[in-house]
Order: structure tokens, then C-alpha cells, then sequence
């Protein structure tokens, strides 16, 4: 299993061999170049022969939180041995060696603001044109005809753009270790095929606790506020704008605050750089309503309806349930929301603690007393972890498809509410 990290320290590894190649940078930032390069060699080289792990040098704003977590995993080490790759938790090692390519770039200025994954990023977006333009149309159409929808219309169209946003998280690069994955077909064509796929549907409780959270459509009261934790750029990050735009559009929310991460992460994840970078591509596009779904975007950012967060919490190993004690500020912060939705794998793992969890075990006790706001989980499986399931799901899924949990074919849709009895 930690030999998948390798391909990732591989890429960063080549990306940096082409920039230098291209003479992107001064002579100055080549052999910056050169040095990080051989740092992650290094790297490779500790990861392959299971070698300790090392404390953080870069004096970033998050090493000494970093350094204070191996210091911790360490005391829970048997015998006194030192914590290394092969013998830490496996959600720990994979964040740590995505923060270790990091210092690769901080410790190697002037490229340490430089992001070895923006190339895969913006590749997939073009790589999924048509079915952007698909989405954007559909989108525009919706807003077209908004006021004369009935309330089980606007129903029906919200739990599509939930379910393509859902989808969306299928578009992975860290998975695919920077393969293309992106999307080629219509998302909302897909939808009716990929239902039965759908292992926990809570959609309609989403969609419910909105309505409570809004008033009544004709009380004209419009002050929902909702928060949704990214995940992954190109595809997906447009699937979440368009839901957030339909929120917004429709009265369901007043206010999205968008969270994203600090650094380059798990190859796509979005930084506030590909969250501006693709709101101005869309924009800029020549498609009549894609261009019409980005200045809508630009405006609403502009005017604070929308708003880009990032927090080092995001990027740290802690799970989700030490929220509250170790991001004290962020934790309030999402306790001012009326929904947060966190987008997929990673933050699902990191919700449930990544442990080997009975798959009947209620998603409430999972997320063991996190529960800031109302939360919702769209998830398409791709880690070894799942709660929430009926009795014999699970072992049913296991016989029709062994690798169900990681092979991104099912997903879930999982709410939960401090409110809410369960």
C-alpha cells in the first residue's frame, strides 16, 4: 500500500525537471530546481526502505503542528522504536509525504510558491469541456426559468445538481496517479445509470434541512448560509460552483463560503489559485453560457456572496473530531452554518478517523461528537472505509464486486445533524 505514494514524489520529481528544462525560472531558481529535486529522491529513497520518519525543517506556519503530531505518534510507539513509514497510520504517512514535498519548495526559494500539480489541474479542466458546457447550459436554463418552477420542481433540480456534484468526485488525480480522469460525457445524462450506485442516500434530508434553514419562498427570507469543503479541481471544483450557484439562485442559501487548501495537495485538490484560475478561464470561455455561468461567478464573488477560505487545519493529519481543540477558530467558524458539505475521499476518511469501522455503524457515531453544524458527506468510495450501511449490504456488495470500496464505481450521500434525533 505505501508504495502507490512513490508515483506522486515521481511526478513532482518530473515536473520540476521540465520547468528547469524550460528555464522557466532565473539561474538562481534552476538550482533551486536541482535541490528539491534531489530532496525528493531523497524522499523516494526514505518512503522505499522504510526509513524513520523525519521532523519538519522548514519553519512554516504549520511545521511546529506537524512536528508536535510525530512527537505524539511517536510516544505511542511499542519499545521505543522510532516511527517510520511502514509502521505509522496510513492516513498520517499519506498526508505527511504530501507536506514533505512541500518543503522541497519551501525550503528552495524562488520556487517555493510554485505548484507541481497545476499542470495536471489545468489539464483535466480542458479535458472536460464538453462536459462543463453541458453543465453551464443546464445550469443557465435552470436560472431562466427559476421563478416559475414550483417548489417540488426546484426539489428535483437541486437533488441533480447534489448528485453531479457527487459524481464530480470520480475526477481524482491522486488516484489516478495523474492519469487523465476527467469528464467526458453529459453529468446530467449520466444521473438515471448511476443511481442504483448510490449505497446511502440522504439527499432528501439535505434538502430539507435547506428549506427549514431558508423559510418558505414567499416569506422572501433568504439568510441560509452554507460551507462546502473542496475537494478536488478541474471537473469537480465546476460541478460544486454550479450547485452553490443553483443555492444561490434559487433562495436556498444567502451566503457560500467556499474552504480550500493552503498548499498543493493530493495532486487536485484546490488551492485558491485554481479556484480563482478557473472561475476566470470560465469567464474568458468563447461558449455562450459557460461564459454566462463564470461573470455570474465573478459577481458573486465580488459582492461577498461567495468567498474563498483555506486554513492550515485542512493540511495538517489531524482527524476532524480534534477540530475543536486544535482549530478552535475554524471550528467556530463552521459553527455559524446552516450546512457544511464536505467533498470527497480524503475528508471522508478524515470525518470517520480512517479506522476499520463496522459498515453498520451510524454515521453520527463515526464522526465521534464532530458535528459543528448539519453536515453532509459526497463521497465516491475510494479508501477502505464506510459506515452507515444496512445489515448485509456490505457482505453483498463483496460478492457481486470485491473491490467496492476503493474502485470509485458507488457512492454516498450521508447527513447528519446535531438537531437530529438519530
Amino acid at each position: 500500500m505505501y508504495f502507490c505514494l512513490i508515483p506522486q514524489i515521481t511526478s513532482a520529481s518530473e515536473t520540476l525537471c521540465c520547468v528547469s528544462a524550460l528555464t522557466v525560472f532565473s539561474d538562481e531558481g534552476i538550482q533551486a530546481e536541482k535541490r528539491a529535486i534531489s530532496f525528493l529522491s531523497k524522499l523516494r529513497n526514505e518512503l522505499q526502505t522504510d526509513k524513520p520518519v523525519l521532523a519538519l525543517t522548514d519553519n512554516a506556519e504549520d511545521t511546529e503542528a506537524w512536528n508536535e503530531y510525530m512527537r505524539r505518534q511517536q510516544d505511542l510507539m511499542e519499545d521505543g522504536r522510532p516511527v517510520s513509514w511502514f509502521k505509522s497510520p496510513w492516513l498520517y504517512v499519506e498526508c505527511y509525504m504530501y507536506r514533505r514535498i512541500q518543503e522541497a519548495l519551501y525550503m528552495n526559494p524562488p520556487i517555493d510558491k510554485f505548484d507541481e500539480f497545476k499542470e495536471g489541474k489545468t489539464q483535466s479542466f480542458f479535458e472536460s469541456q464538453q462536459a462543463i458546457k453541458s453543465l453551464c447550459t443546464y445550469l443557465q436554463e435552470l436560472i431562466t426559468n427559476m421563478e416559475n418552477m414550483t417548489e417540488i420542481q426546484l426539489r428535483d433540480n437541486f437533488l441533480k445538481l447534489l448528485q453531479v456534484s457527487l459524481w464530480g468526485n470520480k475526477c481524482d488525480l491522486s488516484i489516478s496517479a495523474g492519469r487523465d480522469n476527467s469528464q467526458k460525457s453529459s453529468p446530467i445524462d449520466s444521473l438515471p445509470d448511476l443511481q442504483s450506485c448510490i449505497l446511502v442516500d440522504d439527499s432528501n434530508m439535505v434538502w430539507s434541512m435547506l428549506v427549514a434553514a431558508q423559510g418558505s419562498r414567499s416569506s422572501g427570507i433568504k439568510n441560509a448560509r452554507v460551507d462546502i469543503v473542496l475537494d478536488n479541481a478541474g471537473f469537480e471544483l465546476v460541478t460544486d460552483l454550479v450547485l452553490a450557484s443553483f443555492l444561490v439562485s434559487a433562495g436556498l442559501a444567502k451566503q457560500i463560503r467556499f474552504h480550500g487548501k493552503s498548499i498543493p495537495w493530493f495532486v487536485s485538490d484546490v488551492t485558491k489559485q485554481d479556484f480563482e484560475w478557473t472561475i476566470m478561464q470560465t469567464v474568458a470561455s468563447n461558449h455562450k453560457w459557460m461564459s454566462a455561468s463564470g461573470v455570474q461567478w465573478k459577481h458573486f464573488m465580488k459582492e461577498g456572496t461567495w468567498s474563498y477560505h483555506d486554513h492550515s487545519f485542512w493540511t495538517l493529519p489531524h482527524e476532524f473530531c480534534d477540530m475543536a481543540v486544535g482549530a478552535a477558530d475554524l471550528y467556530s467558524t463552521l459553527q455559524g452554518s446552516d450546512l457544511i458539505i464536505f467533498k470527497g475521499d480524503l475528508n471522508y476518511r478524515k470525518l470517520t478517523g480512517d479506522r476499520k469501522w463496522e459498515h453498520t455503524v451510524r454515521f453520527d457515531q463515526a464522526l465521534r461528537g464532530f458535528q459543528p453544524a448539519p453536515l453532509c458527506s459526497l463521497r465516491t468510495l475510494k479508501a477502505d472505509v464506510q459506515v452507515g450501511l444496512q445489515l448485509g449490504q456490505a457482505e453483498k456488495l463483496s460478492s457481486q464486486d470485491p473491490d467496492w470500496m476503493t474502485n470509485g464505481k458507488y457512492a454516498v450521500v450521508q447527513f447528519c445533524s446535531p438537531h437530529r434525533e438519530q
